[in-house]
């Protein structure tokens, strides 16, 4: 490892970098309905902005890790956390909804950087080994974002409105600038760079997506990654209106699966030099798909509430386990374009996401049916990527 870094130092740092989509995403989730009302805008025209977002946010991966390959990491860095800045404030200063959603989509293409980058520069500085068990360390630390994030965003609409959660989210940027700028030197020596045109850079994207192994990998992940991101769409309409459940009673359930996750990560850290990433993805894989056979006929049971909890725990806390491993693989098998790699990595997750999140939405029927049978798709094509994944490499 780089004698610059002190890992311990490295992990926070890196663990905050990765935090900017949950904390973009999750923080104003609770003044949607103050924007829709301070900017008369109807609620689904707010409710864009999240697609918005999460569409720059995958559009910016996908940019920023072939750039990264060939120019360095630190430069596209502070390059997009710049751009997280400034479109904060514009978040911040926006005077109507279309302008909210434009500086929506360039607060994702900004934030983006700092998500790809944070992973790419773990697999730079750490072994191969020591990257997954970083990794983990890192998604413990930004496991924590989605528990507090909504929780500093009722505050802050209390005491500020909703103005107030963009203020905040200009303000982590601008001490993130400062922080990346002072602490982090570039992770990508001169010699170790891409030494072809930037449109042989991206044209990394066809070799991963012509590869078995990389292609399996995308599936495990990703599609476990869309699996969380149904249950968040569909999970207060069930818990809350369907199940008699109170907002502070759901808000302990989800706080719970987001300690799962950290739990998870925690287990694997120890874990993975022992039992090997590969290994612990297919545990993973395999709990989370039977999670998902049980979910269809326990939410059918009305009774079965309890059950429909465990088995959602343990399906959402394995998406950080599989998160973790998978982008190490991929970052392993591809160290020349670990760039594309773990940007090609994130967009699937976001990506996938996406058409699981629309999918419970376009299906909604008034039960929590859209929700189980996508999570039970979403999981079983996440444990036939991984089947594929170990397949292809026995042939390789």
């Amino acid at each position: 490892m780089h004698q610059a870094h002190r890992p311990d130092r490295l992990v926070i740092l890196l663990g905050m970098l990765v935090a900017f989509g949950p904390l973009a995403i999750d923080l104003y989730l609770p003044a949607l309905p103050a924007i829709a009302l301070g900017l008369a805008a109807p609620a689904a025209q707010v409710q864009l902005s999240i697609t918005v977002f999460l569409a720059g946010f995958a559009l910016g991966m996908l940019c920023y890790g072939p750039i990264s390959d060939r120019y360095g990491r630190r430069p596209l860095l502070l390059a997009g956390i710049a751009l997280f800045v400034c479109a904060s404030l514009a978040c911040l200063l926006a005077a109507g909804i279309e302008q909210l959603i434009v500086a929506r989509f360039f607060q994702a293409l900004g934030g983006g950087a700092a998500s790809v980058l944070a992973r790419t520069v773990v697999r730079d500085v750490f072994r191969p080994a020591e990257a997954l068990r970083t990794l983990s360390l890192m998604a413990m630390v930004t496991a924590i974002a989605p528990l507090v994030a909504p929780l500093i965003g009722g505050v802050l609409l209390a005491s500020f409105g909703w103005r107030g959660t963009f203020a905040s989210l200009f303000c982590w940027g601008l001490i993130s600038l400062a922080v990346v700028w002072k602490l982090l030197p570039e992770s990508l020596s001169a010699e170790n760079r891409g030494q072809l045109p930037l449109g042989a850079a991206f044209a990394a994207y066809f070799r991963l997506l012509a590869d078995p192994v990389a292609l399996g990998l995308l599936l495990a992940g990703g599609m476990s990654f869309a699996g969380m991101f149904a249950y968040i769409t569909a999970s207060p309409f069930y818990f809350i209106e369907l199940g008699g459940l109170s907002p502070l009673t759901y808000s302990w359930i989800f706080a719970a699966n987001a300690l799962g996750i950290f739990a998870a990560n925690y287990l694997n850290s120890r874990l993975v030099h022992s039992r090997g990433a590969a290994a612990m993805a297919g545990i993973g894989c395999a709990l989370a798909f039977l999670g998902a056979l049980i979910l269809p006929l326990a939410i059918r049971l009305p009774e079965a509430m309890a059950l429909t909890i465990a088995a959602m725990f343990v399906i959402v806390s394995m998406t950080g386990l599989l998160g973790a491993n998978c982008v190490g693989l991929l970052m392993a098998r591809y160290p020349n374009n670990a760039g594309a790699a773990a940007a090609l990595f994130g967009a699937a997750q976001f990506g996938f996401g996406m058409l699981a999140s629309a999918s419970v939405s376009i299906y909604h029927d008034g039960s929590g049916q859209p929700m189980a049978w996508t999570i039970l798709i979403t999981s079983t094509v996440s444990f036939a990527g991984y089947l594929l994944f170990r397949s292809a490499g026995r042939q390789a």
